[in-house]
């Protein structure tokens, strides 16, 4: 059972949950004419919005007091189909910061100033699961709200996503996907071919960049633990180590990042394995 602690607007109220931590719920009507301490029928509720803080509920309801409920709606039924198909929970503040976007990427559509998205074709490549969820994402908004979103929206909701399951920022969010083209466009041309896209191991490897990259701009590189492993795959694999010595020497110059040597391990495995696949 649910108490009304306040109303932000006829189909959005906040409440407490059975650990007294704040929640905001939404529901068609649920907000109608109803007053602090009111109980919220538990059919009518639609949607539990569960809050990291104070501040990050104040902005989620803020956003929902501006936007039309049906926003809302499709926005939430995006992030719900985003955890299906990931099979995770992304980060809360999604239904903040996806939700914001799909907003203003509707407003810039209706006004024709639509944003080409540089990072497009960076998108559809590293992150295809993500990108077909961000152009069902364009279906679902076309069907509920009838804005039909281009193929540059659809990369921008993907990299929310990305966002959102790795846990960091968008600003980082950029930087990784911008580091794995160049970190794609060294390895092409130090093992002189191009990349098989299609294989198991080049997947594993641009999963792998995305989570280095994660931890590269948390500054949470893993520690150098192994050194006799990591002599030994130096040896053993030392002309893809040296292409990984490429790698951070684009790093270090580029962000000012240092690799250490357990990174460099992990990166030179990788690269045997792509180097010998394609």
């Amino acid at each position: 059972m649910f108490k009304i602690t306040k109303v932000v607007n006829n189909n959005i109220v906040c409440s407490v949950d059975s650990n007294g931590n704040e929640i905001i719920l939404r529901g068609l009507g649920i907000g109608f004419k109803k007053q602090i301490g009111s109980v919220i029928p538990e059919d009518k509720i639609e949607k539990i919005y569960k809050v990291a803080d104070k501040l990050e509920s104040n902005k989620l309801q803020r956003l929902f007091s501006e936007i039309p409920i049906e926003y809302v709606e499709v926005c939430g039924e995006i992030i719900d189909l985003a955890e299906c198909t990931l099979g995770k929970k992304l980060n809360k503040n999604i239904n903040i910061t996806l939700t914001d976007h799909i907003c203003f990427a509707i407003e810039r559509k209706n006004k024709a100033l639509e944003y080409k998205n540089a990072l497009l074709s960076e998108i559809q490549n590293f992150y295809p699961i993500e990108y077909g969820i961000g152009k069902k994402a364009a279906e679902l908004i076309n069907e509920k709200l009838s804005v039909k979103l281009s193929d540059d929206e659809a990369g921008f909701i993907a990299l929310h996503i990305v966002n959102a399951a790795l846990d960091t920022n968008m600003n980082d969010m950029v930087y990784i996907t911008e580091m794995i083209q160049s970190v794609v466009e060294i390895v092409n041309k130090y093992y002189n071919m191009e990349l098989n896209t299609e294989t198991l191991n080049y997947s594993r490897f641009i999963t792998h960049m995305k989570f280095f990259g994660q931890r590269l701009f948390k500054n949470k590189i893993v520690a150098d633990d192994d050194t006799m492993l990591q002599n030994m795959i130096k040896e053993r694999y030392n002309h893809d180590y040296e292409c990984a010595v490429k790698i951070r020497g684009y790093i270090s110059a580029k962000y000012n990042k240092k690799i250490s040597e357990e990174e460099m391990m992990f990166l030179t495995v990788h690269l045997r394995r792509i180097s010998k696949n394609s």
